[in-house]
């Protein structure tokens, strides 16, 4: 009986995960670049039951020994092993705002060891120098008329620099070059993650590479992009499907609960009951 506790609330456990990672999907369905979380449940290993139960052996003097009977497997419960980001590309709108850059992937190519597509990304990076990736073009322009995210993140040229502009009067060409007053500024850095399972999410619509820096997808002919200025790329949450899955946690939840009661109720009458000496 102590082993269903166990069973019980680990799905309790494994299902309210669940329920945050759907709120939380749900809560940026309107960022920019947010790439929605999926959940990846997995079993624990089953466990084998076996009866040890005594078995007469055929001799004259009579002996016993103790032989094992199985019973059968018993499932120990459910855990949520991982979170994984949908890398698939969001809606594209038009917003009319100079700095609002959206990243649209061309022809990606797929990695051999996952069998997913890699993924593109903006190149970041914050005061202390850390490089971040992020899909989220909402940027603008700062005091010094460097561009930058809303969180104060450098946005960062094929050269790994900061891009400074000295107005909004500037136009952004496909291939990300930035150009105003009839010349040439920069380039965008478009980073490139060829098994996107290397980066992780890190608050805030940013990545973080596990492997080090990512390479650059910028004379890659593999990889095709296109940057498009005054528009964004939208969150690829699924606001329906999100709501439905959640209910869904809320009822596989609630499940697992009332086996929890029920067998705290069985526990509280083999002790209070059926264990009372009269």
């Amino acid at each position: 009986m102590l082993r269903g506790f166990y069973t019980a609330a680990a799905g309790m456990l494994s299902q309210e995960r669940r329920v945050e990672m759907l709120t939380n999907n749900i809560a940026n369905a309107n960022t920019p670049g947010y790439k929605a979380d999926e959940a990846a449940l997995r079993a624990f290993p089953e466990m084998l039951l076996s009866r040890l139960e005594e078995a007469a052996i055929p001799v004259q003097e009579r002996r016993s020994m103790m032989k094992k009977t199985p019973i059968g497997p018993i499932s120990t419960g459910v855990y949520m092993q991982e979170m994984m980001p949908n890398f698939s590309q969001g809606d594209i709108k038009e917003t009319n705002q100079p700095t609002d850059l959206a990243l649209v992937n061309g022809v990606i190519p797929t990695d051999a060891a996952t069998g997913k597509k890699g993924m593109l990304f903006f190149v970041v990076q914050n005061e202390n120098g850390a490089v971040r990736y992020t899909r989220n073009g909402n940027f603008t322009l700062d005091a010094q008329g460097y561009l930058t995210t809303n969180d104060g993140y450098y946005v960062l040229d094929e050269n790994n620099t900061r891009i400074q502009l000295t107005s909004t009067n500037f136009t952004v060409a496909p291939d990300g070059t930035i150009t105003g007053n009839n010349r040439r500024i920069a380039r965008l850095n478009v980073a490139f993650a060829a098994n996107p399972n290397a980066v992780a999410k890190e608050g805030n619509g940013l990545f973080r590479s596990e492997n080090g820096l990512l390479p650059s997808a910028i004379g890659n002919g593999n990889v095709t992009y296109e940057v498009k200025q005054r528009f964004l790329e939208r969150s690829n949450v699924d606001v329906a499907r999100s709501m439905t899955d959640m209910m869904s946690a809320y009822r596989a939840f609630e499940a697992n609960q009332k086996i929890l009661q029920a067998y705290d109720r069985s526990m509280d009458k083999a002790v209070n009951e059926i264990g009372r000496l009269k």
